[in-house]
C-alpha cells in the first residue's frame, strides 16, 4: 500500500473508538502491532480476548499498548452493574476482530453468544470488521466460505487473508492480511459518508452477477460474474439512505441483508424483473454481465456428444440497457458497465452514446486484480458530457 495512503487512514482513525478482539489463533501477535500502529495514530483503543487467545499471547502486552485493562470476562464487575459486553459495545465506533478464526465467524454467523466477544459483536451496533487468518484448507473449506459470505451479506465487512507461509508449515491463503489493510478497512467503515450525495428517499434499481442461457437442461451459456461488484454498489446505497432494489442472476456471493433481492437465471428473465420494477425509480445501475447471446432453440433433453461436433444458432439476448434508457418511465439517472479486453475506453464511449447513459464504468477484464470475481478492480467511468473519471485500484 502507498505510505501516504497508509498515513492518511491512521490520521483519520485519530480520536476514534476502536474495540480490537483477539481470538485464539497463532496470528494474535500480530494484532499487537495493530493496536500499537492504532494507538500511535491517537484512536482510543480497548481490547478484548477470547480464552483461546491467552494461548497466544498475553494481557499484559495488550495492557502495556493501550494503557487500559484487557476485558475477557462478560460479567466482571463495572460502575453502576454496567454488564461488559454492553459497556464495550456502546463505547466501539467500530470492533476489529484481529485475528478471526474459523470457530469465530461460525458462531457469529449462527448468532452464538457464549462469551464476551461473540455477545459484544451481537449487541454492537456499529460496523464490524473480521480479519481471517487460519490454515489453508480450512479457509477454503466451503462452510467457511459460506459463512464468509453470509456475514457480508448481514452487513459485516470482511478483510480476506493474505496468501503466504502458514504457522503449520503449509503455502496457501490464510495469512493474517498486512496490518496496512486492516487500517485501511478501520478507515473505510468509519469514513462519515459524502451528505452531499445522500440518497435518502431514493429508489435506486441494480442488476448484479452473471445470466445463464441454457443449450439444455444441463448446459448454459454464461461467464466468470460474481456479483460482487454489484452487491458494493447495493450496499453503499443503502448505507446512503436508498431503498435499493436488486435483481440478480446466479451469484456466488449473497446480497446485502439491506436490500430487496429477487433472483433470475437468463437475460429475459433479469428484463422483465428490471421492467417491472422501473416505474418510480431513481437510479438504475446496471452491473450485471449480461449474455449477449442466447441459442435460438433449447433443447429439452441433454445433447449428447456427437463425433461430428455440434452447431449453435445464436439469437441476441435482451439490451436491458437500451430498454431502461429509453423507456417513458426512465430513471433520472442510467449507469452502464462495460467489461472490455482491448479498446477500453473507446468501446466504453460508444456504449454510453448508443445506450443513452448517464455514467459508464468500463474494466479490462484480463488485467490482474481487475474483472471478474475479484475483490479489486481498475476502472474508466465516463460521463455523459464525454469527460473522464480515472480512479485508482
Amino acid at each position: 500500500m502507498n505510505p501516504s495512503r497508509n498515513e492518511d487512514n491512521l490520521r483519520q482513525l485519530a480520536g476514534r473508538r476502536i474495540v480490537v478482539a483477539v481470538t485464539g489463533g497463532i496470528a494474535a501477535y500480530k494484532a499487537c502491532e495493530l493496536v500499537s500502529k492504532l494507538v500511535q495514530a491517537s484512536a482510543e483503543v480497548r481490547v478484548m480476548m477470547t480464552e483461546n487467545a491467552h494461548y497466544f499471547v498475553g494481557e499484559t502486552t495488550f495492557r502495556a499498548l493501550t494503557g487500559q485493562p484487557v476485558a475477557t470476562e462478560m460479567f466482571a464487575e463495572l460502575p453502576e452493574a454496567e454488564m461488559e459486553h454492553i459497556s464495550a459495545a456502546d463505547f466501539a465506533e467500530v470492533i476489529a476482530v484481529v485475528p478471526a478464526t474459523a470457530n469465530i465467524l461460525g458462531k457469529v454467523v449462527s448468532g452464538i453468544c457464549d462469551d464476551l466477544v461473540t455477545t459484544t459483536i451481537n449487541a454492537a451496533s456499529g460496523p464490524v470488521v473480521f480479519a481471517p487468518a487460519m490454515n489453508g484448507r480450512m479457509w477454503q473449506n466451503p462452510i467457511t466460505q459460506r459463512n464468509v459470505r453470509q456475514l457480508e451479506g448481514l452487513g459485516y465487512h470482511i478483510v480476506e487473508p493474505a496468501e503466504g507461509w502458514l504457522a503449520c508449515g503449509e503455502v496457501g491463503v490464510g495469512r493474517l492480511a498486512d496490518i496496512e489493510k486492516i487500517v485501511a478497512a478501520l478507515a473505510a467503515v468509519l469514513r462519515p459518508p459524502d451528505s452531499g450525495a445522500s440518497l435518502s428517499g431514493r429508489r435506486v434499481l441494480i442488476t448484479a452477477g452473471p445470466t445463464r442461457e441454457y443449450l439444455d437442461p444441463i448446459r448454459f451459456i454464461s461467464n466468470p460474474s460474481s456479483g460482487k461488484m454489484g452487491f458494493a454498489l447495493a450496499q453503499v446505497a443503502s448505507q446512503r439512505g436508498a431503498e435499493v432494489t436488486v435483481v440478480a442472476g446466479p451469484t456466488t456471493v449473497a446480497p446485502p441483508a439491506s436490500t430487496e433481492a429477487m433472483n433470475v437465471e437468463s437475460a429475459e428473465e433479469m428484463r422483465d424483473a428490471v421492467m417491472a420494477r422501473l416505474t418510480g425509480t431513481d437510479v438504475f445501475v446496471g452491473a450485471a454481465a449480461v449474455a449477449n447471446f442466447r441459442p435460438a432453440q433449447a433443447a429439452d433433453e441433454k445433447i449428447s456428444k456427437s463425433a461430428q461436433g455440434l452447431d449453435l444458432h445464436l439469437v441476441p439476448t435482451p439490451d436491458i440497457l437500451g430498454e431502461v434508457s429509453r423507456a417513458d418511465s426512465r430513471p433520472l439517472v442510467v449507469v452502464g458497465f462495460a467489461a472490455e479486453t482491448e479498446n477500453i475506453e473507446e468501446n466504453a464511449r460508444r456504449k454510453l452514446q448508443e445506450r443513452n447513459l448517464d455514467l459508464i464504468v468500463a474494466n479490462a477484464v484480463t488485467e490482474p486484480e481487475s474483472g471478474f470475481g475479484v475483490d479489486t478492480n481498475e476502472v474508466i467511468i465516463l460521463r455523459r458530457d464525454g469527460s473522464a473519471l480515472i480512479p485508482t485500484k
